[in-house]
């Protein structure tokens, strides 16, 4: 009996032991798979160019596409696990993923590029992805931190060996043969979610499945809408599916916050007016070295020492973000960050010799790894946790926006004028903008409150906003698994 008791307790425990460590395995490869993947798309920007007679505005589409899609799909994401659970929506974007690189192989026009590599293999990416971090938090409750830690060095692996793969494959085969091989290489994506089994309790209940408290809730909801639809009064129908439309904007898209909470709210215009610039240097960096007499295998190792440097960067900033010195101040590091990030793009403007690209590499890379390291713990700074997961839907979108009209934008100005140091002007000037606003802005919003302290005058609204660190250990192990959250890195 003892020894059956030991086998219950033993089965219905089985985080951060075991099967654990080869579901990170899993979401490390998928990290680096999904990620790391749009970082080669400026090797076949000339190639594509020549092949379709596009400009670079209408090239550059095909990655901004994608790229937004990745991080824009999360609450679709988020509706996807909970209906059928993380493995599921894993091996769905795995699948999603190979058969939009493979078709993208046959396109025949730059537009059907966009359906393809763009929106097909970039929302496949964003299942796999967002699902594969989601499965981390029910197999890791004493490690998660850690495990999400080695989880993100996926990406930076990525980064340093898509372009060097992508380099050697399109001089070896050409574009499209290369996409076809990409095709089959992003469906081991399947094999990652397959490796990533639902967790089961003793009871034989699955962690996956929703909370006791939100079992009832949609059973509610569900009812409510099978009611409204029987209905025989059409307007009492519409009445009742507004309703349940705003309920699901306010589960998902936390526009209650973005009103009351100004830290929020000045984050998430920061970050979203970043974006505009953040992503230009990935997709124009290896066009801009070719234009300028580098040889492509050596313009190609510029992404390369890009995601070789954050392999080993990135934690440290983490870790260095996580002392107490830190604490209530990650958003002056992160405007730090991005300050530094849109200074070093006035590098490439002096020079495009290769060593000098080297070097801007390097400082670009370090500016990353603070970017990507505090971008997500500065929104649990600003944001309680109990509502981060519909903070963290609309921040993604908003930023996805952005991220997608970036790339055109600068694209048609370089068309235009046939210089393409314009692309690195842009990208300063949005950094740069973006870091002085929210570093100047979160500064004013703490003198304030602390004036309104001193004072001893009630503030406004007392949920509003009060810059501080939110507590989250305090939370006991029963509440420690993670509601499904849209999760995006950089």
């Amino acid at each position: 009996m003892s020894q059956g008791g030991a086998a219950a307790r033993k089965a219905a425990k089985p985080q951060d032991r075991g099967w654990a460590w080869m579901v990170l395995l899993a979401a490390v490869l998928l990290q680096g798979l999904t990620l790391g993947f749009p970082s080669c798309i400026g090797i076949f920007f000339t190639d594509l160019q020549h092949e379709f007679q596009a400009s670079n505005s209408e090239t550059s589409w095909f990655p901004s596409i994608m790229v937004a899609v990745l991080h824009g799909g999360g609450p679709l994401c988020s509706i996807l696990v909970k209906r059928f659970g993380c493995r599921f929506a894993v091996m769905l974007g795995g699948l999603l993923s190979g058969v939009g690189m493979v078709s993208s192989s046959f396109c025949k026009s730059i537009s059907q590029l966009y359906l393809t590599a763009g929106l097909i293999t970039g929302l496949g990416s964003c299942f796999s992805f967002q699902a594969g971090v989601t499965v981390l938090g029910y197999y890791f409750v004493r490690w998660r931190a850690l495990a999400n830690a080695m989880a993100s060095t996926g990406v930076s692996l990525g980064f340093m060996l898509w372009p060097l793969l992508s380099q050697y494959l399109v001089d070896e085969m050409g574009w499209r043969n290369t996409f076809l091989i990409f095709g089959g290489i992003l469906l081991n994506c399947c094999v990652s979610g397959a490796i990533m089994r639902p967790v089961q309790l003793a009871s034989g209940s699955l962690l996956q499945s929703p909370k006791p408290g939100e079992e009832p809730e949609r059973r509610a909801e569900e009812a409510q809408l099978s009611n409204g639809a029987s209905s025989p009064h059409p307007e009492l129908q519409q009445q009742t599916r507004r309703t349940a439309c705003f309920q699901m904007l306010q589960k998902y898209l936390a526009f209650d916050i973005f009103c009351q909470n100004k830290g929020y709210q000045i984050y998430t215009i920061g970050v979203t007016w970043m974006m505009m610039g953040f992503a230009l240097p990935h997709v124009y960096l290896v066009p801009y070295a070719i234009q300028n007499g580098v040889e492509e295998h050596r313009a190609a190792l510029l992404i390369s020492v890009i995601g070789f440097i954050n392999i080993f960067i990135r934690p440290l900033t983490g870790l260095l973000s996580g002392h107490r010195v830190f604490t209530g101040r990650r958003i002056y590091l992160f405007s730090l960050a991005a300050l530094l990030c849109g200074l070093s793009n006035f590098i490439c403007v002096i020079s495009a010799e290769f060593s000098v690209l080297i070097v801007y590499c390097v400082i670009l890379s370090i500016a990353m790894s603070g970017i990507g390291a505090l971008i997500f713990q500065v929104l649990m700074d600003v944001v309680e946790m109990d509502r981060f997961s519909s903070a963290l839907g609309l921040f993604t979108i908003l930023e996805s926006i952005t991220l997608l009209i970036g790339p055109p934008l600068t694209g048609l100005l370089v068309d235009i004028t046939s210089d393409f140091h314009y692309v690195f002007y842009n990208s300063s000037f949005f950094l740069i903008s973006a870091a002085l606003f929210m570093g100047l802005s979160f500064c004013a919003l703490e003198k304030k409150n602390k004036l309104q302290e001193a004072s001893k005058v009630p503030l406004d609204n007392p949920s509003g906003y009060q810059y501080s660190e939110m507590p989250t250990e305090s939370q006991p192990e029963s509440q420690s698994h993670p509601a499904v959250m849209y999760i995006t890195s950089i």
